[in-house]
């Protein structure tokens, strides 16, 4: 599969270069998924989807232009490299843009175990839904299901670009999920459980994802609401890793490059506390964020993009970093400066520690809408959780608002032991101080 794309690849650069254009990134994909629904035991959704198709940027001058096609005959792609550079010929020029230089490409390709050959087919997933399912409804108290589903897809992409870099890669992911509903009439409640993975071998099983998903229901019952006040909060792991994903938006070279990001002044000063590291790491075996090479055919790196506290780069493309008169750090993707697995380390407390030493806060397990300004810091967010006294978690809440400012807060996260990896951003659970809480 990859050689084909590469081939496709690799005839639309030939050809865009004979037709006289300066430079040209091509990207083939080939990509397959499946995905079924259940309900009350029923099948409620069964999609199947393919797609082939090649995305071409060519660049006259500093000029360019972008097309893609999912016709991929010969006669085809030649067609698309000819309107690309047409386009490109009329487009205005960005003293930004460009392919990286040869000596940045990378070259070592690392083997990440990224695709695996044990999918489930359809009547697999149907039968992990169904496990799920019903052992969500088991569990004492939930009253019905509001669905579970399961999904595989098995994906590859190849680039091929005029400055010489030629590689691809495959990857495979599948999941299953449930969602649950406890009680009956105005007191009812939901919540969700999931689980996903590039190899089937290391899915969580679909009978843990169903039974979770039904206790938190149930833990859910009875919600109160409370006074507004300001007090110590614990983000579940589950909605912790928001946290982090907040700090990549603001460390994004594009927003950093337009002056649109709160920490735009930040760079090489303490934003965290001195016990705070954040980890990128691209090379993490079946990782879901793993790549061997980034978007734009440079070498990733393994990096602390927090170090003790101090924000020590950027996240950055090759229009960004020339943009910011810095050098590329190869996390480049055809979306713009992008990170690969991202994670904060656990700490040394347990979060029944974490929980034992809070007189009175709130632990959050879900958070809903958002109102973030991205370029204040200003946080906002709906929230439902737990309500802890004297160090222990006593009654469900809900309907009530968590506000604060992300400079503030990430200046007293403190993370707690239970780091799991299960999305390509992680964090286990965190205490985050003095946030207000608008309720009652």
């Amino acid at each position: 599969m990859i050689d084909d794309l590469l081939s496709l690849a690799g005839d639309a650069v030939a050809h865009a270069r004979k037709l006289g254009a300066d430079a040209v990134h091509a990207v083939a994909a080939d990509g397959r998924s499946t995905e079924i629904s259940i309900l009350d035991g029923k099948i409620e959704k069964v999609e199947q989807s393919e797609a082939r198709d090649i995305s071409l940027k060519v660049y006259s001058g500093k000029s360019s232009a972008t097309i893609s096609g999912s016709v991929l005959t010969s006669e085809a792609i030649h067609r698309l490299a000819e309107n690309a550079l047409r386009m490109a010929k009329l487009a205005p020029p960005d003293p930004y843009a460009g392919l990286a230089e040869p000596g940045l490409l990378a070259k070592d390709i690392p083997d990440l175990d990224l695709a695996a050959n044990d999918l489930p087919n359809a009547q697999g997933l149907e039968r992990l839904a169904r496990d799920a399912e019903a052992a969500a409804l088991a569990v004492k108290g939930v009253s019905k299901s509001s669905g579970a589903g399961a999904s595989a897809s098995d994906s590859a992409v190849a680039i091929v670009m005029s400055n010489g870099f030629a590689q691809g890669y495959r990857r495979t992911g599948m999941g299953v999920s449930m969602s649950a509903i406890a009680g009956e009439g105005i007191s009812m409640q939901r919540d969700y459980d999931y689980a996903s993975a590039i190899h089937f071998a290391d899915l969580r099983s679909a009978e843990t994802v169903g039974r979770e998903a039904g206790e938190r229901a149930v833990r859910r019952l009875a919600p109160r609401k409370v006074k507004s006040q300001s007090v110590p909060v614990i983000y579940d792991r589950r909605v912790a890793s928001g946290l982090i994903g907040h700090l990549l938006g603001a460390i994004n070279g594009a927003a950093i490059a337009r002056g649109t990001s709160f920490l735009k002044e930040c760079l090489g000063q303490q934003i965290f506390g001195s016990h705070i590291t954040i980890v990128e790491d691209p090379f993490i075996r079946r990782g879901f964020g793993s790549r061997p090479f980034d978007g734009e055919g440079l070498a990733c790196h393994k990096r602390n993009l927090i170090e003790a506290g101090v924000l020590t780069n950027w996240i950055l493309d090759l229009r960004a970093a020339r943009q910011l008169g810095l050098a590329p750090t190869g996390q480049g993707s055809r979306g713009g400066p992008s990170s690969s697995n991202v994670y904060l380390p656990a700490g040394a407390q347990s979060p029944a520690e974490q929980t034992r030493e809070i007189s009175q806060g709130l632990y959050v397990t879900e958070l809903i809408g958002s109102s973030i300004n991205m370029v204040t810091g200003d946080y906002s967010r709906g929230a439902s959780g737990f309500w802890i006294e004297n160090g222990e978690l006593t009654f469900p809440v809900s309907e009530i608002t968590i506000a604060g400012n992300l400079k503030d807060m990430f200046k007293t996260i403190v993370p707690a032991s239970n780091l799991e990896f299960r999305s390509s951003v992680n964090a286990p659970n965190c205490l985050v101080e003095g946030l207000t809480i608008a309720g009652l």
